[in-house]
């Protein structure tokens, strides 16, 4: 397997971070988080990156100032982001709106946007890329988004941000730059206006737990199966004819289970027979799992916060593996289909009665369909736009995040990142290439 190109070590210069504040003023109040948005699992910045080639129509615009003054005018709309989080009783998050403003970098790299290396997640040199700002990296009582602007030596740039997961879901941080992008390319207004109404997705009154939800479990490591420090990061491609092998693999009844299904529960045996010490142990897949419209009514348009759920599928490690791969789709497909508006209240009310507790980390395996972020700001659409890590973090940020795009040859699949320890990586391979009958195409560094 070809390894990924880890790219050049360049020197960055930087100014002074600044805090950019909306344009125009805007409401001093508090705004509550759902219960939904406040769990324990989503207490963490999440950094992403959006890489921009050089585009000779823009030449004489400075890319740091029009996306500087493109966040001040979406502020305007997005207030709270320029707000500051406050934990009450019950550890309840409120955003406090204060019109502070979010931190802004400006920066100059001695490199060309080749010199960055592959633009696959985990980008490289990412923390020269998005600086880490002291005192700035917490939750509570710490700006709300962090930007770096690094203009490159061939013209293009690169526009890296992190954001305090509470706030918003990937589709409410993506609304929140598509409004950037539409300001700075001279809208008056974003054309999805943000609706905050965080009280759809918290609890009953009183809270009931009416559901399992395995995805919270307290499980003892005993084995000690969480990643540990010394990983590699490889990219698994997979394309028309890895999918064809693996669906033709199953019975009739499951052809028509979607391709997310079926390379989750594909890498989630192969992951299991790679770091499985015990049999008898449990192993789960978490499926992150957008709910917008599992709701009655559907969450309005425009809805920024965090919408998601974890359901879970749980098998031992025996079971898994001495079952072909059907038996995995089945129980990802039916854990997938849990995820229903009862099973959405019930997550809501658990965190309420139950302190809000992380995701299960022990022999847990979390995956993510990541939205591609085509976001315009006037260089057109960029080079790479989308999660910055993609996995490489401790648990629960460690995050799988399947990938939509084209491979070397022009085909479209699903790009895959895996994060485990050397030796697991290579029983890991050597079993995906069992699956697919001793094709080897499947582990692509692309």
């Amino acid at each position: 397997m070809a390894s990924i190109n880890a790219g050049a070590t360049f020197k960055v210069r930087r100014k002074s971070p600044e805090l950019i504040r909306p344009a125009k003023p805007t409401p001093h109040e508090l705004r509550i988080l759902s219960d939904i948005d406040d769990q324990d699992g989503l207490r963490f910045q999440m950094p992403l990156a959006l890489i921009y080639r050089h585009n000779p129509c823009m030449d004489g615009r400075d890319p740091a100032r029009v996306i500087r003054d493109a966040v001040a005018e979406a502020l305007v709309f997005y207030y709270p982001f320029a707000g500051r989080l406050r934990e009450f009783a019950t550890r309840k998050l409120v955003v406090e709106c204060t019109g502070e403003g979010v931190l802004f970098v400006e920066a100059d790299a001695d490199a060309t946007l080749l010199q960055l290396g592959t633009l696959l997640p985990p980008i490289q040199n990412l923390r020269e890329l998005l600086y880490d700002v002291p005192g700035a990296a917490g939750v509570i009582d710490c700006p709300l988004m962090l930007i770096q602007v690094t203009r490159l030596l061939c013209g293009g740039f690169v526009f890296a941000w992190r954001y305090n997961h509470t706030i918003a879901d990937g589709a409410g941080i993506y609304q929140f730059i598509e409004a950037v992008g539409e300001l700075a390319r001279g809208a008056e207004c974003p054309s999805v206006l943000p609706v905050w109404q965080r009280h759809i997705l918290c609890a009953r009154y009183p809270p009931r737990v009416t559901l399992r939800h395995p995805e919270h479990d307290t499980v003892v490591d005993t084995k000690r199966t969480i990643i540990p420090h010394d990983r590699v990061v490889r990219h698994f491609f997979f394309g028309p004819t890895e999918i064809s092998t693996l669906r033709q693999s199953l019975p009739p009844h499951l052809h028509s289970c979607s391709k997310f299904q079926i390379v989750t529960a594909c890498m989630w045996r192969c992951r299991t027979i790679a770091t499985f010490s015990d049999p008898n142990e449990e192993f789960r897949v978490l499926c992150v799992m957008n709910i917008r419209k599992q709701m009655n009514p559907p969450l309005p348009e425009g809805y920024y916060g965090n919408a998601i759920v974890y359901p879970a599928a749980v098998a031992t490690a025996e079971m898994l593996l001495k079952n072909p791969l059907h038996y995995a789709v089945e129980l990802v497909k039916k854990a997938i289909h849990e995820g229903t508006e009862e099973y959405v209240q019930s997550v809501a009310d658990l965190m309420v009665l139950r302190g809000r507790p992380n995701l299960t980390g022990a022999r847990t395996y979390l995956v993510s369909s990541a939205r591609v972020f085509e976001v315009d700001v006037g260089w057109g659409k960029p080079a790479y736009g989308g999660v910055a890590r993609g996995g490489v973090d401790s648990f629960p940020r460690a995050v799988s995040y399947f990938m939509r795009l084209k491979n070397s040859k022009g085909e479209d699949g699903i790009m895959v990142p895996i994060c485990l320890p050397p030796k697991a990586m290579d029983v890991l391979i050597d079993e995906l290439q069992k699956m697919l009958l001793g094709r080897s195409s499947i582990a692509s560094a692309l």
